[in-house]
């Protein structure tokens, strides 16, 4: 069994690409959507699973439809990514992320929307 040092697990974690981006929990029953971005967006989708696996409800918005509906009939569709630059700091990146999300807000109809 190989066994990475500190020093290498280190450097792999400073050498992983940090994905962020908007993404939407889509109820296909009722084809609403609730729009979120997150500077992780393997994170976000992990809560969703997580979620979805314990019953529980993943967002207050959701949650009336969550329970009549199941949460089976909710999927998790990412609808743009960004990667972070090496030059920006976690605030401009979640800067660059949410201006992301009033973009995509401003494409959608709020008919759609949670």
């Amino acid at each position: 069994m190989i066994t990475k040092t500190k020093k290498e697990l280190q450097a792999q974690y400073k050498e992983k690409k940090i994905i962020g981006g908007v993404y939407a929990i889509k109820n296909t029953q009722k084809n609403k959507l609730l729009l979120e971005a997150a500077t992780d967006l393997r994170g976000g989708k992990n809560r969703f699973e997580f979620a979805k696996k314990t019953g529980s409800c993943v967002n207050m918005k959701l949650q009336a439809d969550w329970k009549e509906c199941g949460a089976d009939k909710f999927v998790f569709e990412v609808l743009e990514e960004l990667e972070k630059a090496e030059t920006l700091t976690p605030a401009e990146f979640k800067a660059e992320v949410d201006l992301l999300k009033e973009i995509w807000l401003e494409k959608l109809s709020s008919n759609d929307l949670y």
